[in-house]
């Protein structure tokens, strides 16, 4: 198992790409605190099933957006696990209004707090004990929106995104000679609940040809698995088959408040 011994810590992991990288994460032997927002039934089901497997995992409710709901998760996993060896920032959070010329501040804020502020308080919290014993592994889970800015993505999430990764980068450029590595995950469309949210939501036949959860866990499990000295500092993941998103791109750059 590649992942025995070490334990990983995994934000908004009872749905979608966060499931899947729990599931994924603990078939290779690792410990999971199984991190969500609101949804107690969903993460208790992949407590469950990860138990239920032979694996070892725990849920902790908290939203990544609020100080105060950050420093408890930290003490409360640090007092059951002992330390974390693996953060896997992959809560995310978009917005309806897509566009630079109608969104507001409070919903550009609102997608800043989870994608940007979430991610630096949450892996700011758990350094200084990756850093005491000498080996720490970060990956966040950005978005192709993040290289490729456009309405498809949105005007505050490609922009968050984008935060998030230069995030990543200054602190492989820190702290790699401390044990720490920092990776980066930039996915284009994944078949995620998370669609159906958008201004146009993609119908069964558009959701048939993209990724799915698990391809992007694979993924995330490649970087955490290398060995200690050996960084995957960027990655970008794509659907082979790439589809006509005309109508959704008219929707979005005319929705307003």
């Amino acid at each position: 198992m590649r992942l025995q011994n070490k334990v990983a810590l995994i934000s908004g992991s009872s749905v979608g790409i966060g499931e899947a990288i729990a599931k994924r994460f603990a078939a290779e032997g690792a410990e999971i605190a199984v991190n969500y927002k609101s949804n107690d039934k969903a993460a208790n089901n992949v407590v469950d099933e990860i138990i239920s497997s032979g694996g070892k995992a725990k849920a902790f409710k908290a939203d990544v957006s609020k100080v105060k709901e950050i420093e408890r998760l930290q003490g409360t996993v640090i007092e059951e696990f002992g330390g974390i060896d693996i953060l896997v920032n992959n809560a995310g959070h978009s917005s309806k209004i897509r566009s630079i010329r109608y969104v507001d501040s409070k919903e550009w804020e609102s997608v800043f707090k989870v994608n940007v502020e979430g991610v630096y308080r949450l892996t700011q919290s758990l350094l200084e004990s990756m850093i005491e014993n000498k080996e720490g592994t970060i990956i966040t889970v950005s978005s192709v929106a993040a290289i490729k800015p456009g309405l498809m993505g949105g005007a505050p999430y490609s922009s968050a995104k984008a935060a998030s990764a230069n995030l990543m980068g200054h602190i492989n450029s820190e702290l790699n000679n401390l044990g720490i590595r920092a990776c980066t995950i930039f996915p284009a469309e994944v078949d995620t609940p998370i669609l159906s949210k958008r201004p146009l939501p993609p119908d069964i036949k558009a959701r048939s040809n993209m990724m799915q959860p698990i391809d992007i866990a694979n993924a995330i499990l490649l970087c955490a698995a290398m060995p200690q000295r050996t960084l995957v500092q960027e990655m970008i993941l794509k659907p082979t088959f790439d589809r006509d998103m005309t109508e959704e791109l008219i929707k979005a750059g005319n929705l307003r408040n």
